[in-house]
């Protein structure tokens, strides 16, 4: 990375982005949206924007880039300012790709391919599958094997001056203390000892596919459609559980970290001198500032909590209040990308990871959270079916895994238990009763073993490169501020209780 850094403002950053052809990938998710409006609203002359969704063919990918990014409220500031030309501006700006970064080529035909080699500038990588405990299969094809097939036709474009891939700050793993801006590197894991290989990865996932196939082929004169519908269920589990233990064998907490890690070591190797920036931000929340306060799609690890209080499905939860929760709003992070890319445009043989992140500038704590949900859900308290008003309980949070499995072992499980007995002597008078129960329980030690990781982290995420590229952005106009990304600038209980409760609850709250 250049020790020093051009100064940077928003003139600077909507001029670079004129007369541009950028191919996204992913801009059907959260940030990808944003990104595509941002661009499309402060450079209303970037030449094109190719869009590449999963598609059976041109006018489906079409028809869906329309209704999940086009047609969103997120652009309604995009249709006010064109009003009755919206439409013809997008139909010259935004082109629907029909392909997949799984396959070879895009999954494009090789000529259309080759147009597209010709015309990009700017490749930004969003597209991964982020469920934690996803399949492995999927989750290489996507976050490992999606990054091999555009590093390949990153190489095939003339005039390309820099490919933008966004991972996670989480693949820095569980470990405590400063986790640094760093490339990972190849055979690295962060278990000592564990040597991380990612053809050996790949090989694995092969292997056992194959075990399982030769073992369905074995019966499958036997197999009707109901037998053929669990080996498939059987190989999805199988795949799921494959995932998370490869994941935790090297040091990693779930399977989504583990393949984006596995994808960085992968783009390293196979970049040659192509301008790399690696963004990793903490976790997505809402739109803080622009176009839309509040707007969110997809529930991120924190809304879990907001939604389940909101519901009175939780009652209690695993955290230590104290902890620092690592989060950044969505706008701030595409603001930070876009300037990434205009800061190392063209420099060529240059790969700068950066930590677009919290911890270290302006920390914020679980509680503050809580307090601030407290806060809303008592001045605006919820009203049920019939129009009661819903009474706003507190939330019991445990501080340690031992304490909260021996709570919800005496205060659910073991009446579940007694109620399960009772209603079978009974003849299912109590089933709703006990199914409601069970429900509730189940979601409660889902969230626990999904999200329990999170809740005691303890890793600090070192953001100095994105300080430094902080440092050269001058903020003297309002026109300015549209490319904010300092963290310092949040006050957490404002953005919270007027922003972020309320966004989600209008938007995945529905």
């Amino acid at each position: 990375m250049k020790t020093m850094l051009d100064s940077m403002d928003a003139a600077r950053i909507i001029g670079y982005f004129k007369g541009k052809n950028i191919l996204i990938t992913g801009s059907t998710g959260f940030l990808g949206k944003i990104l595509v409006e941002k661009i499309l609203r402060v450079q209303p002359d970037v030449n094109k924007m190719y869009l590449l969704v999963r598609g059976i063919d041109a006018p489906s990918a079409k028809q869906r880039v329309q209704q999940e990014v086009i047609g969103t409220e997120l652009l309604g500031l995009l249709r006010e300012k064109h009003g009755n030309g919206f439409q013809r501006f997008i139909e010259e700006k935004v082109v629907a790709l029909a392909g997949d970064i799984k396959y070879d080529n895009l999954g494009l035909e090789v000529s259309r391919l080759e147009e597209l080699a010709k015309e990009i500038d700017i490749i930004v990588n969003i597209a991964a599958t982020t469920n934690f405990y996803e399949r492995y299969d999927v989750s290489l094809d996507v976050n490992v094997m999606g990054v091999k097939h555009l590093c390949q036709f990153a190489k095939q474009c003339a005039k390309l001056k820099m490919l933008m891939h966004v991972s996670t700050a989480y693949v820095s793993g569980d470990r405590e203390g400063m986790l640094l801006e760093k490339p990972i590197m190849p055979g690295e894991s962060l278990r000592e000892g564990a040597f991380l290989d990612v053809d050996a990865e790949l090989r694995l996932v092969r292997n056992v596919k194959k075990e399982l196939n030769a073992t369905n082929d074995a019966h499958k004169t036997e197999l009707n459609a109901s037998d053929s519908l669990e080996a498939h269920q059987t190989e999805r589990k199988a795949m799921k559980e494959l995932g998370l233990q490869r994941a935790r064998h090297f040091g990693w907490s779930n399977t989504y970290v583990f393949t984006k890690a596995m994808g960085e070591v992968l783009l390293g190797q196979l970049r040659g001198d192509i301008p790399v920036v690696i963004m990793r931000p903490s976790i997505i929340t809402s739109v803080r500032a622009d176009p839309l306060p509040g707007w969110m799609q997809g529930t991120r690890t924190i809304d879990t909590l907001i939604i389940g209080y909101a519901k009175q499905n939780l009652s209690c939860f695993l955290a230590d209040l104290d902890l620092v929760m690592d989060v950044i709003p969505g706008d701030m992070v595409v603001n930070a990308m876009m300037a990434a890319m205009v800061a190392h445009s063209e420099e060529r043989g240059t790969q700068v990871v950066y930590h677009s992140t919290s911890s270290l500038r302006n920390p914020a704590t679980y509680n503050v959270l809580y307090e601030s949900g407290r806060r809303h859900f008592t001045e605006n308290p919820r009203v049920g079916k019939n129009g009661e008003v819903i009474p706003t309980s507190e939330m019991y949070f445990f501080n340690t895994i031992a304490r909260f499995h021996l709570y919800m072992i005496l205060t659910y499980k073991l009446p579940l238990e007694i109620l399960h007995l009772v209603n079978l002597l009974l003849c299912g008078i109590f089933s709703r009763l006990y199914n409601d129960l069970n429900r509730k329980y189940k979601f409660v030690m889902h969230l626990v073993d999904v999200y329990g990781p999170f809740a005691f982290f303890k890793g600090c995420f070192d953001d100095m490169n994105l300080e430094r590229l902080r440092l050269t952005m001058t903020m003297k106009t309002q026109e300015d501020q549209m490319f904010n990304f300092d963290p310092k600038t949040i006050d957490w209980d404002d953005y919270f209780y007027r922003i972020h409760i309320p966004g989600v609850l209008k938007y995945l709250c529905k």
